[in-house]
């Protein structure tokens, strides 16, 4: 944990206002819910004295603020190669590999994309997990957007709870949808085995939506955008709707092979390492000057073959 001192003089615009109102205000880097926990804790003095947040402020009081932020200085900086698509003071944009898990915990405590960022940055040790604002799985491939800065943490964040950051994927899946659409239903731990999630009543509201970008004989591949981002959404919701992605360990089920496939497909499908979901476009509008900008990753080789093959079949049987 780090302790920030900050300091401010409540101006003849902010009298009248509530605590956490003026806080919100002078200090903007900080989220009004984490300025509000702050006050509780007794980390705000207001003329040295202690306020509740609903306490009105006046002109010329002096605020002082003992920020309180949690550190990345748990995990080591590791030299890990970065695919950066873009770099700027306050973001990174970083495409991820398959097998690279995001951040530390149980099982994977070095060897992240938390480790990479930074011996990348060194500064980054002073965002919350090195900047990182939300993750893929392990073996999900693609863009990955990263805070250099803590206003660009706090915006990223608000953007990311208020669905204006675009992520759209692509994904192969079992089965032939009739048709694109929306998923609608929430996810939360499995009853039974907790290392999984499932569509469970209770669960946190997440909506998933795809259409159909290519069919094959017995597969589709999918574009997918997501609405809100639960743990495992995508791999969840197309297992849900009984089309789960090809090649995933968890939520895969039975392996579907079309008729009188090729050896060469039916040794991809058989030996599809990961999940088949790359994380392929990511659009945003830039945290600090409000630019819209937008990047796209290139297929992964894996994934590459796999619709190579894909294709190569249904054209072998007049798909």
């Amino acid at each position: 944990m780090k302790e920030i001192l900050h300091q401010g003089v409540v101006s003849p615009e902010l009298s009248g206002k509530r605590l956490d109102q003026a806080l919100a205000l002078l200090f903007s880097d900080y989220s009004r819910s984490r300025l509000q926990t702050w006050i509780k804790e007794g980390r705000v003095q207001v003329d040295g004295q202690l306020r509740k947040a609903k306490e009105k402020v006046w002109a010329g009081e002096h605020i002082t603020l003992r920020a309180m932020l949690q550190d990345s200085g748990c995990c080591e900086a590791e030299d890990i190669p970065l695919d950066l698509l873009y770099e700027d003071e306050h973001l990174l944009v970083v495409n991820k590999p398959a097998g690279l898990v995001v951040h530390p915990a149980a099982g994977n405590w070095s060897g992240t994309l938390q480790n990479a960022l930074l011996h990348h940055d060194p500064e980054l040790v002073k965002l919350p997990r090195a900047g990182i604002v939300h993750r893929l799985d392990k073996d999900t491939t693609g863009l990955m957007v990263v805070a250099r800065s803590l206003p660009a943490h706090k915006r990223l964040v608000e953007a990311l709870q208020a669905r204006e950051i675009k992520r759209e994927y692509m994904a192969v899946v079992n089965g032939l949808p009739t048709a694109g659409g929306t998923v609608d239903a929430p996810i939360g731990r499995h009853p039974v085995n907790r290392v999984r999630m499932a569509v469970v009543a209770g669960g946190k509201p997440a909506r998933t939506h795809f259409r159909i970008s290519e069919r094959f004989r017995a597969h589709t591949l999918l574009d997918v955008q997501l609405e809100s981002g639960r743990t495992h959404q995508i791999r969840v919701h197309m297992a849900y709707i009984h089309h789960p992605l090809v090649g995933d360990p968890v939520y895969g089920g039975r392996l579907k092979m079309p008729p009188a496939a090729s050896e060469a497909l039916r040794s991809l499908l058989q030996t599809f390492g990961r999940q088949a979901l790359h994380a392929r476009r990511l659009s945003l509008a830039h945290p600090l000057s409000g630019k819209e900008m937008a990047w796209e990753s290139p297929v992964p080789e894996d994934l590459a073959m796999l619709l190579d093959e894909l294709r190569r079949d249904g054209q072998n049987y007049g798909a």
